[in-house]
């Protein structure tokens, strides 16, 4: 009778070990999905955030063209269409044209806007280093006008590789040309009509 209490006595101990190891990697299992989870959900998180800045952009240099109240009367809506943000614009246009009391004529609004948008889209309102590091990755903004409706196409290169964003809408196919043609590009198209 002794010896078989001692059997059992053994057999309790190793059982409560296995079951101890099992719950260690069933629990390290857990912790280990909700690492990568994360990881997923901040990635999304930052490509959802481009998509946003892009947008606003987008819709920044539409109401930029809004503001400028000659450009339907005097037909030059056109001179804001161009590819902008692949070079550094240079410096900024005198007169700044965004100072209390600063008088400016149609032209020189244009000159403000396009330097300012570009820009943006090159991140220069952040900086580290000196070095830009606010705005989208590779960002290219395209700007065509067409009988007073301006389509406004913001690309920007994505972390993973999907679909190039050109080739996802045909509808803008005269925007396609806006950035580097590769399946990490994004676009945002934007269509308004100015008048």
């Amino acid at each position: 009778m002794f010896k078989s209490m001692k059997n059992q006595i053994i057999k309790e101990k190793g059982m409560t070990f296995i079951e101890v190891l099992i719950a260690l990697v069933i629990m390290v299992t857990g912790i280990l999905g909700a690492v990568a989870m994360q990881a997923t959900a901040k990635k999304g998180s930052f490509d959802a955030m481009q998509r946003s800045l892009a947008s606003a952009l987008a819709q920044d240099i539409i109401e930029r063209m809004r503001s400028n109240d000659a450009l339907p009367i005097n037909g030059i809506l056109n001179t804001y269409a161009g590819i902008y943000g692949a070079a550094d614009p240079g410096v900024a246009p005198v007169p700044a044209c965004n100072a209390p009391g600063a008088l400016c004529n149609s032209a020189q609004m244009v000159a403000t806007d396009l330097y300012q948008w570009t820009q943006l889209l090159r991140g220069a309102n952040v900086t580290s280093g000196g070095q830009n590091v606010g705005g989208l990755t590779n960002a290219i903004g395209c700007v065509t006008e067409n009988n007073n409706t301006v389509t406004v196409t913001v690309s920007w290169q994505g972390r993973t590789s999907t679909q190039d964003g050109a080739a996802a809408n045909a509808n803008f196919a005269t925007n396609a040309a806006c950035g580097t043609a590769n399946n990490k590009r994004r676009q945002v198209h934007i269509q308004a009509f100015i008048f």
